[in-house]
């Protein structure tokens, strides 16, 4: 099986296990957050609404994770207030949001160190073509940066976030 085949099913995969979990979910009319609070620390991800938490979620960070992202493959996750702007069903990994890192100030700092900022910063669910054992994806930072849960948990985040949902990545 080709490559863009192996994507394909993956692709087609999600599309059904997302809409067996839709309709349940929806049942129990899971509510919208209308914030997103990353505790890095803490390796905790929150969805708030009117600063009660809906639901929290363990996740894994990059593979640098103290300390906000400076540069491009400096393997740190972001720190900072930014947006949940765009998605993506067909990603390398189980369903991928992305987050409007880097902004004008992270571009304008980058540049006067002499750097690119990174980008293609994502809250994302497991590998589609895994590398590694489920083991080392449950209890280390293995992402280039990004903000990474279980597949269930990508599931309820995809569905309880909307475009433009402010995200804050706290230290």
């Amino acid at each position: 099986m080709t490559g863009a085949m192996k994507r394909v099913c993956c692709a087609c995969v999600a599309v059904l296990v997302l809409a067996a979990l839709v309709a349940p979910v929806q049942a129990a009319e899971a509510e919208l957050a209308d914030r997103v609070v990353v505790h890095k620390a803490e390796r905790r991800l929150d969805l708030m609404k009117n600063d009660t938490v809906l639901r929290s979620f363990r996740i894994a960070l990059g593979l640098s994770p103290e300390g906000p992202k400076t540069r491009e493959g400096d393997f740190r996750t972001p720190e900072g207030r930014y947006l949940l702007v765009d998605r993506n069903p067909d990603s390398d990994f189980f369903l991928s949001i992305r987050i409007s890192y880097p902004d004008e100030r992270n571009q304008r700092d980058a540049r006067a160190r002499g750097h690119a900022p990174g980008g293609a910063i994502m809250i994302h669910g497991m590998p589609n073509m895994p590398t590694r054992s489920a083991e080392y994806y449950r209890r280390t930072d293995w992402t280039n940066g990004c903000i990474a849960v279980s597949n269930a948990d990508m599931v309820d985040i995809w569905l309880m976030t909307a475009r433009n949902t402010p995200i804050d990545i706290l230290p």
